[in-house]
């Protein structure tokens, strides 16, 4: 089941949060190159950044009956991608509006590919946001801390590399310096990539060299096994 204000984040005050989230993220998403990269936000008409490096975006949305975009699932079952699929997940706010956030935290780590980047978004609950947040969900939807959500993350496997506080300290307040750290902001962008696995060497035995019987070349160790 899904908790959400059908509203709220097609509001002027998030899409203007929104867009300084982005502008805060990009920098370090352009550095990311791959096949394939997956956005699951909260409305159908937010854009995905511009990757040059990556291939090509799937969209998807969460709705109060299950995601729809590019591909439609139902909100309890898992996402519908294979392991390991693409080389970045944005989940923008996504964790806001989801009855579990662990499942679908878990679940971007299983599609994510092993250095692949994990960006989540979010409105802080210490910020000025919050009450007006809650005033406009009615208390149904529950902002997370970053900390909290990095600690489950590392605990999955990932690493949090960046996590900052961005844009402007209150609904419809002053805006800030494009893409700039704010320690009031109300949003916050939170960056991890999945380890990779750590390769195992193996042992190479020498393979007997086999010589024609005869002269041996000079140098050539008579112990050469025939």
């Amino acid at each position: 089941m899904l908790h959400r204000d059908e509203r709220i984040y097609t509001s002027a005050p998030l899409r203007q949060l929104a867009d300084e989230q982005t502008r805060a993220m990009l920098p370090d998403m352009q550095r990311s190159a791959g096949a394939r990269a997956l956005s699951l936000g909260v409305s159908a008409d937010s854009e995905t950044p511009a990757l040059p490096l990556i291939g090509c975006w799937v969209r998807m949305w969460i709705a109060a009956d299950g995601y729809h975009g590019d591909v439609c699932a139902t909100p309890d079952a898992p996402l519908p991608f294979m392991d390991e699929a693409f080389d970045v997940v944005l989940l923008r706010h996504a964790v806001e509006v989801v009855a579990q956030p662990s499942m679908l935290l878990g679940e971007a780590m299983r599609v994510l590919a092993p250095g692949g980047v994990l960006v989540l978004t979010g409105v802080h609950p210490l910020s000025g946001w919050a009450p007006w947040f809650y005033w406009r969900t009615h208390g149904l939807q529950v902002l997370r801390f970053p900390s909290q959500l990095g600690k489950q993350l590392e605990h999955l496997g990932l690493q949090v590399e960046r996590t900052r506080r961005v844009g402007r300290a209150w609904p419809g307040g002053a805006a800030v310096q494009s893409g700039s750290f704010n320690p009031c902001g109300g949003g916050y962008v939170l960056m991890a990539r999945k380890r990779c696995r750590r390769a195992t060497p193996l042992r190479i035995l020498p393979a007997p060299l086999r010589v024609a019987r005869g002269s041996l070349p000079a140098g050539t160790r008579r112990s050469t096994v025939f």
